[in-house]
């Protein structure tokens, strides 16, 4: 057994019931689990390890809930670089099918890198292509080797272009070979108990990529082995006149028709819902993944976060593919959450001072979105909070940073409002992934070197 004592938090967060933001706080670890949280006269005083925080902010380790690791190798390709998200994906698509296991691999090191070095400590990625002998198994390797919880989404397309769908018929699969890939991806790695390191989504890409049939027998796997569903809704305008114009229905309806509804599914995007699909996700449990930076950056509109909120739908952020948000930076992604909606108030009528508006998104209800939401998002009681219990993952930034400057009346907001900055520590389950702002599992220079050769072999072809 094994013992950690983290000391003198300048200011810790605990993001548990009540909220607390504690002054002198610690926590007491063992295991990889969180044991106490408190002042420190409530802790031991003793343990295997100390780390000393005086003079951080510590808090819960963030949950992204959504990305496609393998696309910080397409980052900022110049003819995608001015597109929406259908041309957007066109001008990528024959450049992705070019992927090796390699690749894979490596970009999943690189987007976990930086998802560390930015605060996250459990990340959820949705990789649906497979060319050239890629595997998932070739990202979750990358993931066991950097340190981060991963949830592994199987992705998959299977409605290529001869038959109506966006994608190119060279980069789909057949449904039979799709299924049987997901039962042993469960069966070899779905780890479903509290700590896991390691656990597999079921999530066919997209209206416009994939079956219903494929979409149906999904479900039907994922609930016989008990893991959750995944994909693309409600994206883009150009997404529901496709579903109008191929299905008949609009994107929510059309997952309704599928079997597609229920607290084991989230979704990515869900900007352009009614009322009455918020209602839907409200009565059935669905979750939705929020990417403020990938629909600004595709013009894809405003998600209805506030709209979210008061409906208490799970609600979780995500930095999605590194080519439609080009960094995968997730305490600057609460950022941006925080400013887009306070963007979409402004447009409502909202003031400062109140108004017929909606209301500001606050600093601590985008960090909430972050930890707990996320944490909910993924189905996962074990994280999102530090608190007696729950896996010991938890970051530290120091207070003194020059971004920081003038503004540490209120800590916590800082890290808000205030510019990005890297987590000064990182840990998981109790382990170090970043200590003094330097990653502990990964040679930076020499993977970025390696990185950067790869990208540039899959771009030139």
């Amino acid at each position: 057994m094994t013992t950690l004592l983290v000391k003198n938090a300048s200011v810790l967060v605990t993001m548990d019931p009540s909220r607390r933001e504690i002054a002198g706080g610690g926590l007491f670890i063992r295991d990889g689990f969180i044991e106490k949280t408190g002042p420190m006269s409530m802790l031991p005083q003793t343990a295997d390890e100390i780390l000393d925080l005086k003079g951080y902010i510590v808090l819960p380790g963030l949950v992204n809930t959504h990305h496609h690791f393998y696309q910080t190798l397409t980052r900022a390709v110049p003819a995608a670089q001015d597109a929406n998200l259908f041309n957007w994906l066109k001008t990528l698509y024959p450049i992705w099918a070019r992927l090796t296991p390699e690749a894979v691999q490596i970009s999943a090191k690189t987007a976990l890198a930086e998802l560390a070095l930015s605060g996250c400590t459990t990340a959820s990625d949705h990789l649906y292509l497979f060319p050239n002998g890629s595997r998932l198994d070739d990202e979750i390797q990358a993931g066991r080797e950097m340190g981060l919880r991963l949830h592994a989404s199987r992705g998959s397309m299977s409605l290529g272009e001869s038959d109506g769908g966006l994608p190119p018929d060279s980069v789909v699969d057949s449904p039979e070979a799709i299924l049987k890939d997901s039962r042993r991806l469960i069966e070899t790695y779905h780890d479903p108990k509290a700590g896991a390191m390691t656990r597999i989504v079921l999530a066919p890409c997209s209206p416009f990529s994939v079956t219903g049939d494929l979409m149906r027998e999904s479900a039907k796997m994922a609930r016989a082995y008990g893991v959750s569903l995944h994909t693309h809704l409600a994206e883009t305008q150009d997404e529901e006149a496709f579903t109008l114009q191929k299905f008949g229905h609009r994107p929510v309806e059309y997952m309704q028709t599928l079997n597609w509804v229920g607290g084991d599914v989230w979704f990515a995007h869900s900007v352009h819902v009614k009322a009455d699909e918020i209602e839907l996700y409200k009565q059935t449990g669905c979750g939705v993944a929020h990417c403020p930076s990938s629909n600004m950056r595709l013009a894809s509109g405003i998600a209805p976060v506030y709209e979210y909120l008061q409906a208490g739908i799970r609600l979780g952020l995500g930095v999605d593919g590194s080519a439609s948000n080009d960094g995968s930076h997730l305490l600057g992604e609460a950022r941006q959450a925080m400013l887009l909606a306070r963007l979409r108030a402004g447009l409502s009528g909202a003031s400062l001072s109140g108004g017929a508006g909606l209301p500001l998104l606050t600093a601590r209800q985008a960090l909430e979105i972050a930890t707990l939401g996320g944490a909910s998002v993924l189905n996962r009681a074990d994280i999102g909070s530090l608190e007696a219990g729950k896996c010991a993952d938890f970051i530290a930034i120091k207070l003194d940073k020059l971004e920081y400057a003038g503004a540490l009346h209120d800590p916590l907001a800082a890290l808000i409002f205030c510019s990005p900055v890297n987590v000064d520590y990182n840990y998981v389950g109790g382990k170090a992934i970043v200590s003094e702002g330097q990653l502990t599992m990964l040679d930076l220079p020499r993977h970025v070197e390696t990185h950067n050769r790869i990208a540039r072999t899959l771009v030139n072809g």
